[in-house]
């Protein structure tokens, strides 16, 4: 009886919202296609495995290029191509942060430098370690409290949000801001509590900005565990620490962005779907965001597996260096403007590749409740909200220009566990849980491509 009630009251929903029979079946045509035969797990592996950390500039973000290209042609695409941008390359080197406590010893600290950071030259920086744990707080220290001092930034990601983004976006600002600040008031580098929601001794990497109007000093990232015992030795003893790391900038090169896509029949308006190819220089790069290009090229495959007539040309994006420049999605944008094409729609995929849970919509009120009417297709896939407002930092080149743009949502509370760190890795993605990601994209998709 309940399976009979459930039914009847889907097919009246979709009655009123204008979804027809043939969308149910094709939705379940999708999963079914995805979950049994889908490429994206075994594809994810061969990414992580045999290429690994795909840092913009390094040897091995340039394999990943040759790699996706061959992945989206094994896919089916129309075509492919390789679209040139120029990407700043940073190399992270050897480094060590060391603290001496009032016994006289130095002490190793797991850690690591911020991306985007400059080093020490490979010369050790050493100066007393002073705390605070908000901005308010270092705002009122006088500069000569800081001047030639190390400042720990030690604010922690809130646990109390459940939408964990919000704990990673009221955090970032240490991470991005933590060196200029230091060095506005003469300090000689930065140390912040990594952006995480582990109680573990982890460090997280993740880009950080230089105000144009202070020294460039360098800024690392600690780890929970290592940023508690810190805390607790600085409320007893002065505690020194010790910096000696080589990275750095170096010169721009030329690097590409992988693209691929199924031409439309009615017309070659564009629907985007797509993820960063690039990764940080630690772990594997697996949940950001090989998952992403993983998915995004599953899209491809299964219409071309399924015989789906796309109206619009479907196409799929790798873009080059959205971790600590975004040089990819702004070359995209600029190209798809100086070119006069038509997009109709993006989505991004660059949340994890956890289970999914809904569809963050940026667009007019009118074509989000539209993509909302169609939430009872989705209800039987696990996907249910529809209430976000953000969509990717690569597609936001495109919402400039005023596409509707989206974001997939898959849970997220294990994903800043391991966000910017050496575990990142395969074995922390689940093979369902990537595809349903990827069969939720491609529904999607489908509909998109149908009604608009």
């Amino acid at each position: 009886m309940k399976k009979i009630v459930g039914t009847t009251l889907l097919l009246l929903s979709m009655a009123v919202f204008g979804q027809s029979k043939e969308d149910s079946i094709q939705f379940s045509k999708i999963s079914t296609e995805i979950l049994n035969n889908g490429k994206g797990y075994t594809e994810l592996k061969e990414l992580t495995k045999n290429i690994g950390h795909r840092l913009s500039g390094s040897q091995s973000y340039e394999k990943a290029v040759e790699w996706a290209a061959q992945k989206l042609r094994d896919a089916g695409a129309d075509k492919v191509w390789l679209q040139e941008v120029m990407i700043p390359v940073w190399e992270r080197g050897k480094e060590s942060l060391q603290i001496k406590t009032s016994n006289g010893k130095w002490k190793s600290l797991k850690m690591l430098s911020l991306g985007n950071s400059e080093g020490t030259g490979g010369k050790d920086v050493s100066g007393e370690i002073i705390m605070v744990k908000s901005m308010e707080e270092y705002d009122k220290l006088p500069a000569e409290q800081v001047k030639d001092k190390i400042v720990f930034f030690n604010y922690p990601f809130s646990q109390s949000f459940v939408e964990t983004f919000k704990g990673y976006g009221d955090a970032a600002k240490y991470r991005v801001n933590a060196a200029s600040l230091t060095s506005k008031k003469g300090g000689r580098f930065a140390i912040i509590r990594s952006l995480s929601s582990a109680f573990d001794d982890v460090p997280h990497t993740g880009g950080m900005r230089y105000d144009k109007d202070y020294a460039k000093i360098p800024a690392v990232a600690i780890g929970n565990t290592t940023a508690d015992e810190l805390e607790n030795l600085l409320k007893s003893q002065k505690i020194t620490a010790k910096l000696n790391s080589n990275c750095g900038m170096k010169a721009d090169k030329l690097s590409h962005s992988v693209i691929g896509e199924i031409i439309g029949k009615k017309d070659q308006s564009v629907i985007v779907v797509g993820g960063h190819l690039d990764s940080w220089d630690v772990g594997e790069g697996a949940h950001d965001d090989g998952t992403g290009i993983v998915q995004s090229i599953e899209v491809l495959r299964t219409f071309k597996k399924l015989g789906i007539k796309n109206n619009h040309t479907i196409r799929a994006v790798c873009f080059a260096n959205e971790e600590n420049g975004v040089k990819g999605g702004v070359q995209y944008g600029k190209t798809a403007k100086d070119n006069n094409e038509k997009h109709l729609f993006a989505i991004e995929s660059d949340a994890g590749g956890f289970a999914p849970r809904g569809i963050s919509l940026e667009m007019d009120d009118t074509k989000r409740n539209q993509i909302k009417s169609w939430a009872p297709l989705f209800f039987p896939y696990g996907v249910y909200n529809f209430e976000g407002t953000y969509s990717g930092t690569d597609i936001y080149p495109l919402h400039d220009m005023g596409v509707p743009t989206a974001e997939l949502v898959p849970d997220s509370q294990r994903y800043f566990d391991i966000h910017h760190t050496e575990e990142d890795t395969f074995e922390k993605v689940n093979r369902r849980e990537l595809l349903l990601g990827a069969a939720a994209m491609t529904q999607l998709i489908y509909m998109i491509d149908k009604n608009w």
